[in-house]
């Protein structure tokens, strides 16, 4: 038995982009509905990082879809560069007028979940997208299996797909779920969750010669913490002491402080972009679209910058039958992208030592980040896409 659902947009994908998108579209008198695969409870608990931009934290508080993001999360008015056995403050406020939120992804999953239930979001979990058909037609629609096995048929003026890396909707669109521009780095980050107040006040990136660490938080009685090791670790063959001594070492003139670690993983580096965005009336955003190695702090924030500018199109597209935004959204949205691309790969490759590395390499390395630390422009350079451009506009 296939049951048919009739919407105006059909987002696959309960993340942060697809759950903003419907906020925003609801806004605008527009109708929506949102499916993803996994429980509420899943997406609500599954801890994630989340630094967000200015940007990112105006949208959530102007547009209704957070207030907590006010009163819970972390304003942090810089970072800190470690090398070379010496510490290097960005002031970002002082660099750039802006400052980033530390407020983890999970905690603005829960704050976007509430606010569209309490607006009558017809929003379904557990339900699982099985293909996009009809892409080329007026008519799109998702073809997806509920809990109990029920086939549903969702009929859409529009199909967003805001389904991760894994994405069904960019099978519609590219022709393959892999179509697109890809890198794997030689690296990837061991991640613990610990017991214990934070041990300096903003996040602290560190270039050591044993290798990359970041200094993290999640609240002020937990601690987020990678060091860079092999893709291919595991991240059960440590013992607690073993770990904090891997992390203090490569931290120099910073001591740690520990605690009880209960969550350990490993974080592979991957940068992705599909070779397209669009086809017909199916379109993607967020990790669908794109994926950034997590070093320069871009993937939910690139995400929001996804919706921001495709709802001004969907807007125009079924509020005014002007299809000309929706053309441009690809172009306009791979500005943006292929910065963050850049911004994440270059934090990434100065602040990781290659295991190929050579001394030339290292001392260059070294060089760069003097280059950096000690020049203002360098130092608003890296301060100003830290903290978020401008959106983009279709202007």
């Amino acid at each position: 038995m296939t049951t048919t659902i009739r919407t105006q947009v059909a987002i696959i994908g309960a993340g942060p982009a697809g759950l903003l998108l419907s906020h925003l579209l609801d806004a605008a008198g527009i109708d929506s509905i949102v499916i993803d695969q996994r429980s509420r409870d899943e997406i609500e608990h599954t801890i994630r990082a989340g630094i967000l931009e200015q940007g990112t934290v105006d949208v959530l508080v102007s547009t209704g879809a957070s207030t907590r993001v006010l009163s819970e999360a972390h304003q942090h008015d810089g970072i800190e560069l470690r090398f070379d056995g010496g510490g290097h403050r960005f002031d970002f406020p002082a660099l750039t007028g802006r400052s980033v939120w530390l407020y983890p992804q999970h905690e603005v999953l829960k704050d976007l979940i509430g606010a569209r239930l309490a607006a009558g979001q017809d929003l379904r979990f557990n339900v699982t997208a099985q293909s996009v058909e009809g892409a080329e037609t007026d008519r799109p629609h998702v073809i997806a299996t509920d809990a109990d096995g029920q086939t549903l048929d969702i009929e859409a003026d529009l199909v967003v797909g805001a389904d991760g890396s894994r994405s069904v909707a960019r099978v519609a669109v590219c022709g393959s779920s892999r179509d697109g521009y890809f890198r794997e780095y030689p690296f990837a980050w061991f991640g613990i969750l610990c017991e214990a107040p934070p041990s300096n006040d903003v996040l602290i990136y560190s270039n050591s010669d044993n290798g990359f660490a970041l200094i993290s938080q999640r609240s002020d009685t937990v601690q987020r913490m990678y060091f860079q090791c092999d893709p291919d670790a595991d991240p059960d063959a440590l013992t607690e002491e073993q770990i904090w001594e891997e992390l203090q070492s490569r931290v120099p003139g910073t001591t740690l402080k520990e605690g009880p670690i209960f969550q350990r993983d490993i974080l592979r580096f991957r940068s992705f972009v599909a070779h397209e965005m669009r086809r017909g009336r199916v379109v993607l955003i967020g990790d669908a679209a794109h994926t950034v190695p997590p070093t320069g702090a871009k993937g939910m924030n690139l995400a929001v910058a996804d919706v921001v500018l495709l709802e001004k199109a969907i807007r125009a597209l079924l509020l005014e039958d002007d299809e000309r935004p929706l053309d441009r959204y690809p172009e306009v949205a791979s500005r943006r992208i292929w910065k963050a691309q850049h911004f994440s790969w270059w934090m990434t490759s100065m602040l990781h030592v290659a295991p190929d590395a050579s001394e030339f390499d290292r001392r260059r390395q070294l060089g760069e980040l003097r280059m950096v630390t000690e020049s203002e422009a360098g130092r608003a350079y890296l301060a100003e896409a830290y903290t978020g451009w401008p959106f983009e506009t279709q202007r």
